[in-house]
């Protein structure tokens, strides 16, 4: 098996290099000015799904309804101890 010894030419501009890290506070991964947009979706999509259990069943939305208020009380405990 023959292999190639032969070095691969770098170029001197280090534009066209890879970077570990994006510059400070130009992270193009993150979607800024979205989250209200996102918090007000998420809210009404919650809001539309309980109103839709709560007419096929009124146990089961009594249920999800405890075990919401009671998660966030346990949130707040422990985040607060």
């Amino acid at each position: 098996m023959r292999l190639i010894t032969q070095e691969l030419p770098v170029e001197n501009n280090p534009s066209n290099g890879i970077r570990e890290a994006p510059p400070p506070g130009q992270d193009s991964l993150i979607a800024r000015g979205l989250q209200k947009e996102q918090y007000v979706a998420i809210s009404v999509l919650a809001v539309i799904v309980f109103i839709a259990i709560g007419i096929f069943s009124r146990r089961v939305e009594y249920a999800i309804l405890f075990a919401v208020i009671l998660s966030a009380i346990l949130i707040a405990f422990f985040l607060f101890i």
